[in-house]
């Protein structure tokens, strides 16, 4: 498995990955033209030069920032992909001197696995809410969980 940053060649197959969560709602739908605008905050995992998950690290402040998009392809879970894209956006967190890294999310147990502790929901920036939460089919009853980890 490789893991690199994602290029603007690479968005048709983060689509198609992301289609199913998307359309069960447990990713937030991301157009072609805003997953290439913040296309430097994501990275990929590739086995055998096909992409088979990704995630973003998405900064929010100096000291703070976020993983979405996690998705790991239906056919590789279970195989540390997920986990290790964490780890990839931790250590570019760390490179970037950021302080912590948190997440909104329905894997709450998967995401403690990765020593993140869960927070209030109302303790997140203002402008993750306003500037993706409010866009959410499930906005404003929302049962993602929060957490965050100290870089």
């Amino acid at each position: 498995m490789i893991y690199k940053k994602a290029t603007l060649a690479d968005i048709p197959a983060m689509q198609s990955i992301v289609k199913k969560e998307v359309e069960n709602g447990t990713i937030l739908f991301r157009s072609d033209d805003d997953v290439a605008t913040n296309i430097r905050s994501y990275t990929i995992a590739l086995n055998n030069s096909t992409i088979v998950g990704y995630a973003a690290l998405h900064i929010h402040t100096k000291n703070l920032a976020e993983v979405r998009s996690l998705v790991v392809d239906e056919n590789h879970r279970g195989k540390k992909i997920g986990a290790t894209l964490v780890k990839e956006l931790k250590k570019e967190a760390i490179s970037l001197k950021l302080k912590q890294i948190f997440t909104l999310t329905y894997e709450k147990n998967f995401f403690e696995k990765l020593d993140f502790t869960e927070i209030p929901k109302e303790s997140l920036p203002e402008q993750k809410i306003w500037a993706d939460c409010i866009k959410c089919k499930h906005f404003p009853v929302c049962n993602e969980v929060s957490l965050i980890i100290d870089l």
